[in-house]
């Protein structure tokens, strides 16, 4: 892919208690805004995605919701976050990989619920 970069996008949301059900539907939620907010219609573009959880999110991975989106083919990984003392709690965070044309400061970061006060500086208009 001549003229193509991998380029991350970041992403983040909250849920209100660990459930599985709950998590899914933040992290759903969250990965079509930031497919949206890209112009990401071609799954093929996805390099890779990254999920990590604050400690007090255990009931699921996050990953699954890319699955129930139709992600069957892109590589994914979760990992626990380090507990950082007076971090945002139950948060889910994202690093998507693209293959795009488009420059890193064209990415649009995506911040929902709880975490638009993580990157205030990166929250794309919605």
């Amino acid at each position: 892919m001549a003229g193509y970069w991998v380029r991350g996008i970041r992403g983040a949301t909250t849920v209100e208690r660990d459930e599985p059900e709950l998590i899914l539907e933040a992290t759903c939620e969250l990965l079509e805004a930031m497919l949206r907010e890209n112009d990401i219609t071609d799954f093929e573009v996805i390099a890779a995605i990254f999920f990590t959880t604050t400690h007090d999110l255990t009931s699921t991975f996050p990953a699954e919701a890319a699955r129930r989106l139709g992600m069957n083919l892109v590589p994914l990984i979760c990992n626990l976050e380090i507990p950082v003392p007076n971090r945002l709690p139950r948060a889910v965070r994202v690093m998507m990989q693209v293959n795009t044309q488009k420059s890193q400061r064209e990415m649009k970061h995506v911040y929902l619920r709880g975490a638009v006060s993580l990157r205030p500086d990166l929250v794309s208009a919605q």
